[in-house]
């Protein structure tokens, strides 16, 4: 396959696994708020220095997993019950909401980047995220585990990531600010993309019986 769709099919694998609110783009949100956007986004770089060290590991593991079928099946199953886990989470807070007050702190731009890499470094979740989506696309034949395409795909991946982490900095007033109805909608939606997830996962997992 062209690199230019690897590289695109990557970027938006890692975009959708960046939606959900956690500690990276709630973190560079934050960050943006109180301290503003050059360190929000000093922040994001770090992180994604260390996306790209991940993404790497986890195609190569990939690769690997591409020759035990058995490790992938177990893989299969164990992210099907993670997607519905994410999606039942997401429905069921859809319900009540919190506000989060941030504390104000004072960082450099450089201190803000090295942070990022450690808050990346310690959420391990892209490295089973991106192996299982690799294998996945290299089952249907979309990617081969040759450099130029890994690298093509790391990059996208990377570039996803800081997309998504730029989105959320330049609109998290505008989600912070939304009344209870919009922050329910949201969860709803991405209980539904997980719950999409989740659906097609299963499909594959039957497909394979």
């Amino acid at each position: 396959m062209n690199l230019t769709v690897i590289f695109i099919i990557g970027m938006l694998i890692a975009f959708v696994g960046v939606i959900p609110p956690g500690l990276l783009n709630m973190t560079a949100a934050k960050i943006s708020l109180k301290e503003g956007h050059v360190r929000g986004i000093m922040f994001s770089i770090g992180v994604c220095v260390v996306v790209f060290f991940q993404t790497y590991i986890a195609a190569m593991f990939a690769r690997y997993l591409t020759h035990h079928q058995d490790i992938v099946d177990v893989l299969q199953r164990v992210a099907f019950v993670i997607f519905v886990l994410i999606t039942v989470y997401y429905l069921a807070i859809a319900k009540s909401t919190s506000k989060t007050e941030v504390e104000p702190q004072s960082r450099s731009k450089h201190s803000r980047f090295f942070h990022g890499m450690f808050l990346s470094a310690i959420n391990v979740f892209p490295i089973p995220y991106q192996a299982y989506m690799t294998v996945t696309l290299a089952s249907f034949g979309w990617l081969e585990f040759n450099p130029s395409m890994i690298i093509s795909y790391v990059f996208g991946a990377v570039t996803g990531t800081f997309v998504m982490l730029y989105v959320y900095i330049f609109f998290f007033d505008k989600i912070k600010n939304e009344n209870m109805t919009s922050q329910k909608n949201m969860n709803y939606i991405i209980g539904s993309i997980t719950g999409i997830i989740a659906i097609v996962t299963l499909v594959n997992i039957i497909k394979e019986l």
